[in-house]
């Protein structure tokens, strides 16, 4: 039987996609390769079908316990004889397995890096003839890439071990340039054979969002698409409980997954999104690997991941299926000290020594910065995304936010004086948000407030302000402090070294925006003049409706009214009348936290005045 048939046969396909056969070629001839292929291009055929074409035994290197666990299955229903042997097995279970190992029973053995050099598998497999291993996620072999594992080096001591060194196989969806050339030292390959089949996946499409706040911008997301699957990346566990939550009770079938979890209820969420009774997955990126659902239709991120590796291997998750799916990433500022803290909580670097730890440091806060520029960048996110893996693009995909909007110069010079001498009268010693809260006239210290500049931007929403911010730390008028929170360091903001320029030269700054379709103004209310003593009034009924409701949650949850929200807060409200998430943040008194908290309750009762009392257009 040749490839063809047993493509065909076992496995139910009539061609081989682009590249596969070139690589099996290779393989069956006797040379080693390395298999560059994009999450979803079929890697696992390049080297399932040449090891059931091979007389021995084939060891296949896999840290995904789900993937062996799926593609054994898989082949197995297809009659093939596979087996693996990791973690998720009991003593028992892998005391069988090697017995069936050694009588030679399998032609596929999945196993986990760690396990290959246990002197029971070594034993095992000393009584059969091992023609080919076959190494997946092979980028987990270099110091370099985003996944390090150590145990990874252990397979170039497990081949030597074998009495004939077989063929030897590496493949992986994301390498750069450094990274191939660990894969072919590190694993010791022979003069082997090269394939990149290119990175694209045409039916992406890739977005990147700032909304406020992300947790009402993913349920939003999600409701707009109705009976799609989905997967929803979170970077840490409590943001997968309180995401899932929100979701589960505006009645989404969503179900979670992250490292906290027990291994049985990981499990048995995993089946259920795989069997779409729960179409929607909220994780963290310990979900993904491995898996293969061929009918998510989106991968939303509700924060950036710590760099572009991460980030193209889990958005690749979505439209395995060829259909059009999407990538969005919800991007905000504190993403950036988020990821700096995970770097540097890296238990294994602990381990290392000094110099070699700094240079992996290095190396990993130049993948942040990377990550960051792709998540600020207004070229075309498809092309950010292939340049960083050595691919040349167009300009324009257009299939991306970027590619499908124009973009203009604004001119900021003013706002951006206006933020530079902020910085500089609040002595360069405060982070962003605060920076972001004085500019726009928030409460702050005695001091803060005296400053010439409090309140400057009062006129602008405090996330412009935050993105104005952002983009002079772009182009170097502002710079930001490295942080080390287990030593008490957090970022702060200070002026770069084209500042002077802006506040004493003269020089003129710009940023690009993207121009979008304006929305019909919704009429806003404005409060009415009494008469009799000039005074300013709010809607007295729905000022009324609101402080019924605030008297309500006040007594339930045994706390002065005022605590909730001030009167001055539920006047503007009234006056505002603010139906969007977005609008009703704008009101002053009203935070994150509150908005979390009393938000769904007061919108509810807005809406529904809204509703009663809809202006006309054009009358006085």
């Amino acid at each position: 039987m040749d490839k063809l048939a047993i493509l065909e046969k076992v496995f139910g396909y009539k061609v081989f996609r682009g590249g596969q056969e070139d690589l099996m070629d290779a393989v069956l001839s006797g040379r080693d390769a390395i298999g560059i292929m994009p999450t979803g291009a079929g890697k696992s055929i390049c080297y399932q079908v040449p090891a059931l074409l091979m007389d021995g035994v084939t060891i296949v290197v896999s840290p995904l316990i789900s993937l062996m666990k799926d593609q054994v299955g898989s082949l197995t229903q297809a009659g093939a004889r596979a087996a693996y042997i990791n973690s998720s097995l009991t003593d028992s279970q892998v005391r069988l397995v090697l017995e069936n190992v050694g009588c030679g029973k399998y032609k596929l053995i999945y196993i986990a890096p760690e396990r290959l050099l246990s002197g029971r598998f070594l034993e095992a497999l000393g009584r059969v003839r091992v023609d080919f291993v076959a190494v997946d996620e092979a980028h987990c072999v270099s110091q370099w890439g985003q996944d390090f594992r150590p145990s990874y080096l252990d397979i170039r001591r497990f081949i030597d071990t074998l009495p004939k060194r077989p063929v030897v196989a590496a493949f992986t969806a994301t390498a750069t340039r450094q990274v191939r050339q660990d894969i072919e030292e590190l694993l010791s390959l022979h003069n082997p054979f090269l394939i990149t089949t290119g990175f694209d996946r045409a039916n992406l499409y890739f977005e990147v969002r700032q909304p406020t706040g992300r947790a009402d911008a993913v349920l939003r997301f999600v409701t707009e698409r109705p009976g799609k699957s989905g997967v929803v990346y979170c970077l840490t566990r409590k943001d997968v409980e309180s995401v899932c939550e929100r979701l589960c009770a505006a009645g989404v079938g969503a179900t979670r997954y992250h490292a906290g979890l027990g291994d049985e209820e990981r499990r048995r969420n995993q089946e259920a999104f795989q069997a779409d009774e729960r179409p929607v997955m909220v994780a963290t990126n310990a979900f993904g690997m491995g898996i293969d659902k061929s009918n998510v239709s989106y991968v939303l991120h509700c924060g950036m991941p710590k760099n572009l590796e991460s980030y193209y291997q889990e958005a690749g998750r979505a439209g395995r299926d060829g259909s059009p799916a999407e990538c969005v990433l919800f991007f905000a500022e504190k993403d950036i000290a988020t990821n700096n803290y995970f770097i540097m909580q890296n238990e294994m670097q602990e381990e290392m020594e000094p110099e070699l730890r700094e240079a992996l440091l290095a190396g990993d806060r130049a993948r942040l910065s990377s990550m960051v520029g792709y998540a600020k960048t207004t070229a075309c996110l498809r092309a950010n995304i292939l340049a960083y893996f050595g691919e040349v693009s167009g300009e324009n995909c257009g299939n991306c936010y970027n590619c499908k909007h124009t973009f203009v110069e604004q001119d900021i010079t003013v706002e951006a004086q206006k933020v530079l001498s902020c910085v500089k009268r609040m002595d360069e010693r405060f982070g962003k948000i605060k920076v972001a809260d004085v500019l726009k006239g928030k409460p702050a210290e005695p001091w803060l407030m005296n400053l010439t500049t409090y309140g400057a931007l009062r006129e602008l929403t405090h996330k412009r302000i935050l993105d104005l911010i952002g983009s002079l730390v772009d182009m170097g008028y502002l710079q930001v402090t490295e942080a080390d929170i287990r030593r008490g360091l957090y970022p702060m903001v200070k002026l770069g070294d084209k500042a002077r320029g802006v506040l004493f030269g003269g020089e003129q700054v710009s940023m690009r925006v993207a121009e979008v379709p304006e929305k019909p103004q919704r009429k806003r209310r404005t409060r009415k003049r009494a008469e009799s003593d000039g005074e300013m009034l709010a809607d007295e009924s729905l000022f009324e409706k609101l402080r019924a409701l605030r008297a309500e949650l006040a007594r339930e949850q045994s706390v002065p009214p005022y605590v909730i929200f001030h009167d001055t807060t539920l006047a503007e409200m009234s006056e505002v009348v603010p139906v969007t998430e977005e609008e009703f943040l704008e009101i002053s008194g009203v935070g994150q936290v509150k908005f979390g908290r009393y938000g769904a309750a007061f919108l509810a009762v807005l809406r529904a005045h809204e509703g009663e009392e809809q202006p006309t257009e054009g009358c006085p």
